[in-house]
């Protein structure tokens, strides 16, 4: 073999040697971009994934109403705190199935209601109707001193899933103390 031939297959072989680190060195870098990649991506989406559906939605209307969409019993507290920022005082409960409060836990604003003219006359009537998406409660029903009091009835095997009584409260506001609904039937 001269000089040149093996000269030749030296530089060959160097040539070989290269690309193959060339090739390895690349895959290892399009390697690291790909977890680098799935680890930016896991790093947005796993907060997104986990974190929990907003139980409700409260907006303001421009007739001075405020809508409350509830999605999920939780999260009363913060409810009544994003209601009291829409300038409304109020209380919420959820309940259990078949389950209600127990009546009398303050002083109605306007004194009781017994006949369904009563109740479509009072300001409990008023302060929160059914709407296009959840309910629609009127601030303006609500004076100084006075709570609206929410009490969500979870309902499974009726039509309507949910059962929502509203009323006015003048002053103190007592603990709901659930007892079982004889108007539900379960």
């Amino acid at each position: 073999m001269r000089f040149e031939e093996q000269l030749l297959m030296d530089l060959q072989a160097e040539m070989t040697a290269r690309n193959e680190r060339t090739r390895r060195t690349g895959r290892r870098l399009l390697a690291g971009a790909a977890v680098a990649g799935l680890a930016a991506v896991a790093a947005v989406a796993v907060p997104l994934l986990t974190s929990p559906e907003p139980a409700y939605a409260v907006s303001a209307n421009a007739n001075g109403t405020v809508t409350v969409e509830i999605k999920e019993f939780r999260d009363a507290e913060q409810l009544e705190q994003d209601l009291k920022d829409h300038g409304v005082t109020a209380d919420v409960t959820y309940l259990k199935p078949y389950t209600k409060c127990q009546n009398d836990r303050g002083a109605l604003v306007g004194g009781g209601y017994d006949t369904p003219e009563e109740w479509r006359a009072s300001v409990h009537y008023k302060v929160a109707r059914p709407g296009a998406k959840g309910f629609v409660i009127d601030p303006r029903q609500v004076g100084k001193g006075q709570t609206v009091l929410l009490e969500f009835t979870e309902n499974p095997k009726g039509p309507v899933k949910s059962q929502l009584k509203a009323e006015v409260i003048q002053g103190a506001v007592a603990a709901c103390v659930p007892e079982k609904d004889p108007t539900q039937v379960g």
